[in-house]
């Protein structure tokens, strides 16, 4: 593909446009964490480290979800290229029913068994009374995300990225300021400290999803229907199997089961969702894993590896605006036909992550030191968390490559098996054991520990690479 100005431009101008929306979306989202520690760790240390491990729940129903969202994002894209609605539909109603499906069985274990969701992470009885307390209001929250993830998300296909973006973010600020009121008590309110961030987050929630139904109503929007979420309407392709299947019999040909099955939505969204979902289970599962070896090694460590969680969060918000970037953009191209437009799109991108790692090394770094002296903690947290964000800075640059060409680049030609695959081998067969062994068996010191915990991110990169210059990615999933 020739390289010219004019195609430069318009790669940077379909970036900028998709990814910084993201970007600022993803960075609001980060906020409420942010926002939480800061405001708790006003209070005191324990009730900080307690709703960062409690939040670890709602963290990986985030993970599973999202892996149901991220299909309706890779096909969506591909279909929005090809300007099929119809199908976009049936995808947004297939996605709303797992979502909903799962966020509720999150639902109901914080709002009943919190207390044994908290001793996952925690053996401090004090961090399990606080936690369970917080997520026996904010497990409600929890249903809301689950709906309001699969708005935002067929959003971000169908070209309302902004919108989608606006509502995040509006939700993310009322949040934040609800978490003022409730924590500190303030206007004649009473305190009510890691509770009152749980309260501010439900009804944060509740607002965000009104507006994206509200929203979802006007001119040019892509929604979910009743029967199509119940399954009581065929899907626009199972039409047209159905009709295909019709006009072969009334012309003497026997239409195979492979025909119908072939030509099955459901087939291609399970197809590209369920290496998703298992990627993210994993991934999800495994993350959590750090996080609980970190709460059984002590309040100070807990109460660090929360700062540094942060601090790590915020600053992915930058990857993780590329890759969905990369996601819409080379989907697009690949799904219109434009196959080697869209592996330059690839190409260019994947470099550009090398550039943003690196980027992102060096802030970390320049924020170590105003972090660890604004956040009140024991002198035994401020060593463990300046340790931290070291450690951190370097992890950086391979988390945020993997991102960008793993979740952006492979996402947007349904290569998804490749990242369960790079997870199995790097985190659950060294990372997680070493930090369990670390921790547990030979009782290494804690930033030996947390070092173990940033290891898959930093090995795999050679391996990603490898497997970008195959281009398997480089496919057209639509029919």
């Amino acid at each position: 593909m020739k390289k010219t100005f004019t195609v430069d431009k318009v790669f940077y101008q379909k970036l900028f446009r998709i990814a910084l929306p993201v970007m600022f979306q993803n960075l609001m989202l980060a906020s409420v964490a942010a926002g939480d520690a800061l405001m708790l760790g006003r209070l005191d240390q324990n009730s900080m480290a307690a709703v960062s491990l409690a939040t670890q729940i709602q963290f990986v129903q985030n993970i599973l979800v999202g892996a149901f969202v991220a299909a309706l994002t890779i096909l969506g894209a591909q279909y929005w290229g090809k300007e099929d609605k119809a199908t976009i539909t049936d995808l947004t109603n297939m996605t709303m029913r797992l979502s909903v499906g799962l966020s509720a069985l999150f639902f109901l274990g914080c709002v009943l068994f919190p207390e044994t969701l908290m001793k996952l992470f925690a053996g401090d009885p004090e961090l399990i009374r606080i936690g369970a307390g917080y997520l026996r209001i904010a497990g409600w929250s929890y249903l809301l995300t689950g709906i309001s993830q699969v708005y935002l998300g067929n959003m971000k296909v169908t070209d309302h990225v902004t919108r989608s973006a606006w509502i995040s973010s509006g939700a993310v600020v009322l949040n934040i300021l609800f978490n003022a009121i409730f924590i500190f008590g303030l206007f004649g309110i009473p305190a009510m400290g890691a509770r009152g961030a749980a309260l501010a987050t439900l009804l944060a929630r509740a607002i965000e999803l009104a507006w994206a139904v509200i929203s979802s109503f006007g001119k040019d929007y892509v929604r979910p229907d009743l029967a199509g979420i119940l399954g009581l309407r065929k899907t626009a392709k199972g039409q047209a199997a159905a009709v295909k299947s019709a006009t072969e019999k009334s012309a003497g040909v026997q239409a195979t089961a492979g025909d119908v099955r072939t030509g099955s939505l459901w087939g291609d969204f399970c197809r590209c969702m369920l290496p998703l979902l298992g990627a993210s289970a994993l991934w999800g599962i495994g993350f959590t894993s750090y996080t609980a070896v970190m709460g059984h090694l002590g309040t100070d460590a807990a109460a660090a590896n929360s700062v540094s969680a942060v601090v790590r969060d915020l600053m992915c918000c930058l990857s993780n605006g590329v890759a969905a970037a990369a996601e819409i953009m080379v989907g697009n191209e690949l799904g219109s036909g434009h196959l080697e437009r869209g592996k330059e799109y690839g190409i260019r991108l994947s470099r550009l992550s090398i550039v943003l790692g690196i980027f992102s090394m060096i802030v970390i770094l320049l924020v170590t030191w105003p972090v660890v002296h604004f956040m009140i903690l024991t002198d035994e947290a401020r060593k463990l968390l300046v340790g931290m964000m070291i450690i951190m800075a370097v992890y950086m640059i391979g988390r945020t490559v993997n991102t960008v060409v793993i979740n952006g680049v492979f996402g947007a030609g349904g290569d998804t098996l490749f990242d369960m695959y790079s997870l199995a081998v790097m985190m659950w067969g060294i990372a997680v054991p070493l930090a369990f062994l670390g921790a547990f068996v030979f009782h290494w010191p804690v930033l030996v520990c947390y070092a173990c915990t940033c290891v898959d991110e930093v090995g795999k990169f050679p391996w990603v690479y490898a497997h970008f210059k195959k281009y398997k990615w480089v496919r057209d999933l639509t029919r």
